[in-house]
Formats: structure tokens, C-alpha cells, sequence
């Protein structure tokens, strides 16, 4: 295996927190990683890395397959993206590694069949949301914060539109906290790596794009009841008849607050308010 620091020596680079740069050194760390996988079976035939850094990760990826697997990397930063096209020529030509230049919310993905990635901590919200879709198995790495929001249950202080939206799309597994001093620089905060594995959820949703913005209209308004919560937020969930939605609710239902809606809850309130209220686009 490549030595992480030596690959930042050869970079001739720094990480830059101003940057959303944070280099994993810690090879205890980085060899753990590509394990989530493995340890559910998943098809690793070709594995996707966004933010590939100097690559001490991407390093560990090739090392898992066959000779006929591949690793795909996402890289945005210009100099890293050149460094790991040198470092990893042999690959390359080998038709092993693809390095994508460019930015992972914008560039074409490939037809990858699971990820493993210390995503840019900035974007990692969006990023997240554009691999769940693909519906592939995901171990990805956050702040600690939002890694416990991801996976939290009704109920409880960390749950919120995140959890839903996140355990929509996939089962997901808080399989480890990293310490900051794994990183060079170290970040602000600890860091935590969940694998999301896909499944269909155990509730209908006809329209995807309605029930996501309507879990985050109430959301918004999570300290008030689920009554309160439909009457205020039409202009987010695009609702144009909110009073006709809580005269068809159960007032079981109405008196909760979001925190306590479990995802499938959730699922029927949208369904029941998409059909008895004409739904707009929202804001």
C-alpha cells in the first residue's frame, strides 16, 4: 500500500480546511474502510471515490478487486486530479482507474456499483443525494453530527427531515467514529462513516419529488403540531388546499409533531394530502 503521507510529499500539497481539504492519513483507517463493503457482499466490480485527494484511498480501492475491476474518482481539484493521472499512470493505462476532473454534483457519473468516499464536508449533503437514487451500496464518511442525523430514530433529538430522507432511499449503519487526528489537517470536528445499503421503503410514494418537499416543509416547522405544521408551510410543500388535507387526517396524526412521525407516517399523510389537495410546485 502507498504510505498516505508520502503521496502528500510527492503531491507537493497541503490540505486546506478553507478548502474542505482533509487528507485521511491514518492506514488503520483507510484499510477499514473498503471492509464495510465487504462485510455485506457487495458487487465491487466497479467502485466510485469522489474527492480522491492524493489517493491513499483510492490506493486501497484497487487493491480490493481483480484484475478486471475498476475505480472511478471524482476529483474537482485541478492539481490532485493531475497529481493522481502521474501517481497512478500504471493503473490508468491498465484501464484499471478512471480520474475524473471536475466537480461530483455536475460531471457525468459512471455505471458504478458501490462507493466509497471521504466526501468534501461542505457538499456532502448534496452528494449524498445524488448517489441514494442510484440506489448502490454507499460507505461514505461525514462530520459526526450529521452522520447521527442520518441514522437517527423518531424520537429522538438527532431525528429529522435527514433521517427520512436518508432512510427512504436505504438502511443506514453508523459503522464507525474517526478521531479529527486521522486527518492532516485535522478538521474542526470528529468524523463518522456510515454504509447506506439500498432497499425499497415498506411504504407506497407515488410522487418522490412531493413527498420529499413535504417532509421538509413540516420540518420546518417541527415544534409545532403536524396540524399547525400543514397550514403553515404550503408555500414549501406546494399544497394549494392545506385546510381540506387536516379536515382528512386522523387527529391522532394531526396532534404529533414531526419529530415523532416515523418515515411511513410520513409516506400516508403525503399521499393522503396529494390526493385530496391540488399540489403545486412549492418554493
Amino acid at each position: 500500500m502507498r504510505d498516505p503521507d508520502g503521496l502528500i510529499a510527492r503531491a507537493g500539497v497541503r490540505g486546506d480546511p478553507d478548502r474542505d481539504q482533509h487528507f485521511l492519513v491514518d492506514d488503520r483507517v483507510l484499510d477499514r474502510l473498503p471492509t464495510h463493503l465487504t462485510e455485506i457482499d457487495a458487487d465491487t466490480s466497479h467502485l466510485l471515490e469522489i474527492g480522491g485527494g492524493t489517493g491513499a484511498l483510492t490506493d486501497r480501492l484497487l487493491a480490493m478487486g481483480d484484475e478486471d475491476d475498476e475505480v472511478t474518482v471524482v476529483e474537482r481539484d485541478r492539481t490532485l486530479a493531475a497529481f493522481l493521472q502521474e501517481e497512478f499512470r500504471e493503473e490508468i493505462d491498465a484501464g484499471r482507474l478512471t480520474v475524473i476532473e471536475g466537480d461530483a454534483l455536475e460531471v457525468d457519473l459512471p455505471d458504478f456499483t458501490a462507493s466509497v468516499s471521504n466526501l468534501p464536508y461542505g457538499v456532502s449533503s448534496e452528494i449524498t443525494f445524488r448517489l441514494l437514487p442510484e440506489k448502490r451500496p454507499l460507505v461514505l464518511m461525514f462530520q459526526q453530527e450529521f452522520a447521527e442525523r442520518m441514522v437517527a430514530e423518531p424520537g429522538t433529538s438527532e431525528y429529522g427531515r435527514l433521517s427520512v430522507s436518508t432512510q427512504h432511499y436505504a438502511d443506514a449503519e453508523l459503522v464507525e467514529s474517526i478521531p479529527k487526528e486521522a486527518f492532516s489537517p485535522p478538521p474542526a470536528v470528529q468524523s463518522a462513516v456510515v454504509r447506506l445499503e439500498p432497499r425499497d421503503p415498506d411504504y407506497e410514494v407515488d410522487d418522490e419529488e412531493f413527498f420529499l418537499r413535504f417532509v421538509k416543509a413540516l420540518f420546518t416547522q417541527r415544534r409545532k403540531t403536524i396540524r399547525n405544521g400543514i397550514r403553515n408551510t404550503a408555500h414549501i410543500s406546494g399544497l394549494e388546499e392545506p385546510d381540506a388535507v387536516v379536515e382528512a387526517a386522523d387527529e391522532a396524526v394531526l396532534q404529533k409533531r414531526a419529530g415523532a412521525m416515523a418515515p411511513a407516517e410520513f409516506a400516508a399523510l403525503a399521499q393522503l394530502a396529494a390526493d385530496v389537495s391540488a399540489v403545486g410546485e412549492g418554493q
